[in-house]
């Protein structure tokens, strides 16, 4: 008689186990740390700033000789509460401004629906994976592989700190769990939960 064994969730994905530090560790016991990044407006900088920000930016390439990658998560904006918001205000108004009330409701949610409005957040992952695959993992070993996340987050937080971005070190393990809920449920906010 054939198993018809049922694969759950929790097989498929790569996650081991989420520290309390925020530090993910992966089933092929490498460890994964996310770090937040809150960019700047690049397109608001004069000449003279867009070429110290790239430059600032080469010297990021340059210093991190490591692995990173770089996750962007768009979220579709959800307007209903600004769009109720105006509704409201615009219930004891004149004619005329309830015309244009109206006309910029009707702009916000055609715009919306386009996907022209939405937020951005942006990730940089960095992992470690273990010098020896046969090593045996025990607290003295992940507070190693832990120090060298945090050596590499601070690399990387004092090189994009001079382009002018905000860099968040994402040290808990309800914030990473939230992330990377967002990412695997994209139709959920990060600011719904």
């Amino acid at each position: 008689m054939k198993s018809n064994k049922i694969n759950s969730v929790q097989d498929w994905l790569p996650f081991d186990k989420i520290y309390e530090n925020g530090i993910i560790k992966l089933k092929d016991n490498s460890y994964v740390k996310i770090i937040k990044i809150i960019p700047i407006n690049f397109n608001l900088k004069s000449n003279l700033e867009k070429e110290a920000i790239l430059n600032s930016y080469k010297i990021f390439l340059k210093t991190c000789n490591f692995n990173i990658q770089i996750l962007i998560q768009s979220n579709k904006e959800d307007l209903s509460k600004h769009i109720s918001k105006i509704k409201n205000q615009i219930k004891e108004e004149n004619k005329n401004i309830k015309l244009l009330s109206n006309k910029y409701i009707d702009f916000i949610q055609r715009t919306n629906k386009n996907k022209k409005s939405s937020s951005k957040n942006f990730y940089i992952l960095i992992r470690e994976f273990p010098e020896n695959k046969k090593q045996k993992i025990n607290e003295n070993y992940e507070k190693i592989i832990f120090d060298k996340l945090n050596d590499k987050y601070f690399n990387i937080k004092e090189c994009l700190s001079r382009c002018g971005n905000s860099v968040m070190d994402i040290s808990e393990k309800t914030a990473t769990e939230k992330i990377l809920y967002s990412f695997f449920n994209s139709r959920k906010s990060l600011l719904e939960n």
